[in-house]
């Protein structure tokens, strides 16, 4: 490390490679509700953040987690996972009374067609404005598992029928059994 007096430090987490404040200045000063994504090596997350003197507020959020819930089998950091959290996240957006975001991928290095730009396919098309480019954003057949296992087609329409609230008729009977028997043991 430099010595010296001219030398000046950096902020901690730019010496970790965990923000760019130059770039984070430029979204804060924007005004505009960010679509903060991150991902991990097993999961991502969507967080739409507004800023604020005391930190950023985070007005609502999704995880890949959540698919788990909603019956999806697979992993959670795949393309098709991406996409899925990000049409979650974009129906929650949308439910919050969100209109536009701007994406916020921090540190994280933008490839095309990468997991990132799937979250952003997904948030789309779940009727939230979010500017980028077409050519980013991953092929339909990516978007929906055609270059992996034949079953993930069917189990990621499951898993949006089930985040639109579509649920299928075998889980109605199901859930209108269980209502009768808890009633009878009333």
């Amino acid at each position: 490390m430099a010595t010296g007096p001219r030398y000046k430090v950096p902020f901690r987490r730019r010496r970790d490679n965990r923000t760019d404040y130059y770039i984070r200045k430029k979204l804060l000063t924007s005004g505009e509700l960010r679509a903060v994504v991150r991902r991990s090596s097993k999961n991502i997350s969507i967080q739409f953040a507004k800023f604020g003197m005391g930190g950023d507020l985070v007005v609502t959020s999704a995880s890949s987690k959540e698919l788990k819930a909603l019956g999806w089998g697979h992993a959670c950091s795949n393309i098709p996972a991406a996409y899925l959290t990000g049409y979650l996240a974009g129906k929650k957006a949308v439910a919050a009374g969100i209109e536009y975001a701007v994406l916020d991928i921090g540190m994280q290095t933008p490839a095309k067609g990468a997991v990132l730009f799937a979250t952003v396919a997904g948030m789309t098309a779940a009727g939230l404005e979010v500017p980028h480019g077409e050519g980013v954003l991953p092929a339909e057949e990516r978007l929906k598992g055609g270059h992996m296992a034949e079953d993930i087609s069917a189990d990621m329409d499951k898993v949006v029928a089930a985040i639109n609230g579509d649920r299928p008729k075998t889980a109605e009977k199901k859930t209108a059994g269980a209502k009768a028997k808890k009633k009878e043991a009333e």
